[in-house]
């Protein structure tokens, strides 16, 4: 059988045999010469030819040490989200372009706990798909894998199993937004009844904390009164003892096998005050639970795919007092969760952190996919079009978004050289967005041979794209 293409970059030799990917018959094969034991697939001259089977994966992950994700610690660092499992090659190829002195750490295998159950993927498909793709582009440097949004414990076993090695717990479901607007009676209330005893102190013990003096920061100096005290305790409090149960859970499963853990309370009705960041951050470190990054809810609009919504002098205000206590602290980075496609901020964010910062993608990726299908098969996307304008109400639920249906166009009323262009238009664009999980149920198999057909095209509009996230963030 020929070989319709084979990816160089892909090709190693180690410990006596060679390894490398291969197309054939537009499927993707691994072809291995040399000891194949641990391998399953069809003698064919003198190679083993193997399919990308989870069994093959994990023999190869055996063998081939730099293709298991790793800890990255408190070094910039970047999460690609890849709703199809074909977008790391790109990913790579716009880390390459960006960044060639390396200084960006990347998260390849990365999905969400709600995305994976939206479009029927596991953690070990999405960490496999990632693996394969660091194999074609031939990536040797250390990369991470992020169990996304983890809120129950019932989530942590699949990501464990799999090897995951950054955890990004979301206690969002716990965080009380009514405490921002709450009168002080109704505060004292909600903070009486606190799991004091989880939260290991009392309220007596916390007040002096925070209350008994100033607390002088380089640059900014927070005086908590008894309102401010009782608002972080009441909006957080049950965060921060959800957050240490799954820790703690999470911990007995890893042992001592080192691992990445994030706080995310973005997804919140109401922006995390600098009282409450410096409040989280104190008590995680009270509790022996440190963490490498801090995802808080900042001011103005993150929305999913589009630019940054918001006033930016405030925004680059609020930023840098978060950013003085992080640098406070000293121990971790900020988080910036729906981080794709946040132009207007990423210089500043860079410039502030000054690299002590972790940008997280999602869907962006997904766009891409789309605009590529836009440019080389109108009739397809525009079947993309109908269904997603059918199932936007529904999807849109568990987003926070301003797109409206009535301003998408139609795509009737547009030639087929206008429909790349939807992929620019703010209520297209979003409602394009959330509705990939109608998209894939629907078109599944078509989606994945339309994308396998049309890879290095697919490679090029991620590499265009991500350039513009990564450049602001490569270190001199």
């Amino acid at each position: 059988m020929k070989s319709e293409k084979l990816y160089p970059s892909s090709v190693v030799e180690y410990d006596g045999t060679t390894y490398y990917l291969t197309k054939l018959s537009g499927d993707k094969r691994l072809l291995v010469q040399g000891d194949t034991a641990a391998f399953h697939g069809i003698p064919q001259n003198g190679h083993l030819l193997c399919q990308l089977t989870p069994e093959n994966a994990a023999a190869l992950r055996s063998r081939l040490p730099w293709l298991n994700p790793v800890s990255l610690g408190q070094q910039t660092s970047f999460g690609f989200g890849d709703r199809l499992g074909s977008a790391t090659p790109g990913h790579i190829q716009a880390l390459q372009t960006a960044d060639p002195q390396h200084t960006i750490a990347p998260i390849f295998a990365q999905q969400s706990v709600r995305e994976n159950s939206r479009i029927g993927r596991t953690p070990q498909q999405v960490l496999d798909d990632a693996m394969w793709g660091i194999f074609q582009a031939g990536w040797r440097l250390p990369w991470g894998a992020d169990a996304d949004h983890v809120k129950e414990i019932a989530h942590l076993p699949p990501f464990v199993a799999a090897g995951y090695t950054f955890y990004t717990i979301d206690p969002s479901d716990h965080v009380d937004n009514e405490a921002q607007t709450d009168d002080l009676e109704s505060l004292q209330r909600k903070t009486a009844g606190l799991p004091w005893q989880h939260l290991q102190t009392t309220y007596a013990d916390t007040q002096q904390r925070y209350c008994q003096n100033p607390i002088a920061l380089a640059g900014l100096v927070l005086t908590f009164d008894e309102e401010i005290l009782l608002r972080a305790l009441a909006k957080y409090g049950r965060a921060l003892a959800h957050t240490l149960t799954i820790a703690q859970e999470l911990a007995a499963h890893l042992g001592r096998q080192p691992f990445d853990l994030e706080m995310s309370v973005d997804e919140t009705d109401t922006p995390t005050s600098v009282y409450e960041h410096y409040y989280i951050v104190n008590e995680l470190q009270r509790l022996g639970l440190p963490v490498v990054s801090l995802a808080p809810r900042f001011v103005g609009k993150f929305q999913k795919g589009v630019n940054y919504m918001g006033d930016l002098t405030e925004f680059e205000s609020e930023l840098a007092k978060h950013i003085g206590i992080m640098h406070h602290f000293g121990s971790y980075k900020l988080s910036i969760h729906t981080g794709s496609d946040k132009f207007a901020i990423y210089s500043m964010i860079a410039r502030h952190t000054g690299g002590q910062a972790h940008v997280k993608t999602a869907g962006t990726s997904y766009l891409e996919a789309l605009r590529v299908i836009a440019a080389e098969n109108p009739d397809f996307f525009r079947r993309i079009l109908v269904l997603s304008r059918a199932r936007f109400q529904k999807d849109r639920q568990t987003y926070f978004l301003d797109a409206q249906l009535d301003k998408v166009p139609l795509h009737k009323e547009l030639a087929d050289g206008d429909l790349p262009g939807l992929l620019e238009h703010f209520d297209s664009r979003q409602m394009l967005h959330v509705t990939f999980g109608s998209i894939l149920d629907e078109f599944r198999d078509e989606f994945h041979d339309f994308i396998n057909q049309h890879e290095d095209q697919y490679a090029q509009a991620l590499t265009a794209h991500f350039e513009r996230h990564l450049s602001p963030f490569v270190g001199d």
